[in-house]
């Protein structure tokens, strides 16, 4: 088992819906404002970092001073980032199917195993986002790649209804490296530092 997030999406490629893919954003405002209830937005360095809702703080005192990673936090923030993946996997075209707030098949992730904290570091949580810098910019990179693939995917689905397998595997590898360094730097379930390739 790997000691990073790994997650896979459902991707629908073909028989695509051209009228919901026209006003997607639009069509997923109520789920959105959903998922931004959970967030009292946390920001760091002038909006560098959102956690989008998620048990951070928390999770790093108890790291620190106890060596435990709290189960409830755990679950809970299980809970809100698969929520937050199958908005996103909506979003950016990937389905057609509505994103469910309950757990569905449309994006599976599995987390390296956290045996009560003794796998993970106890002073490493506080440099995590430190040490993710390089990742971030890498990531922008990576993001500016994928959204050029996402305004093609969309255009392709809106004229022939089909989305092309090649926008759909970049637009899926850049969702999983965000979601490595997310796994890192803010859910902390891993020490081991991400890789930069997608």
């Amino acid at each position: 088992m790997s000691n990073q997030i790994e997650t896979s999406f459902q991707v629908q490629l073909d028989n695509r819906d051209r009228a919901t893919a026209f006003a997607r954003v639009i069509l997923a405002f109520p789920v959105f404002i959903f998922v931004s209830s959970f967030s009292i937005e946390t920001f760091f360095n002038d909006n560098m970092l959102q956690t989008y809702g998620l048990v951070v703080l928390p999770v790093v005192l108890a790291l620190l001073f106890r060596g435990v990673y709290p189960s409830y936090a755990l679950t809970f923030n299980k809970a809100l980032f698969a929520l937050v993946n199958r908005v996103w996997a909506y979003i950016a075209l990937l389905t057609d199917e509505y994103p469910s707030i309950e757990d569905n098949g449309v994006v599976r992730i599995t987390y390296p195993e956290i045996d009560g904290g003794k796998t993970l570091s106890r002073g490493l949580p506080l440099v995590k986002w430190l040490l993710a810098i390089p990742l971030y910019i890498v990531g922008i990179v990576y993001s500016i790649y994928g959204f050029i693939m996402l305004i093609l995917a969309w255009l392709n689905i809106i004229f022939t209804g089909t989305m092309p397998e090649t926008a759909a595997d970049v637009i899926v590898r850049v969702s999983q490296f965000w979601n490595r360094i997310y796994g890192y730097a803010v859910i902390l379930v891993t020490d081991e530092y991400p890789s930069f390739s997608l």
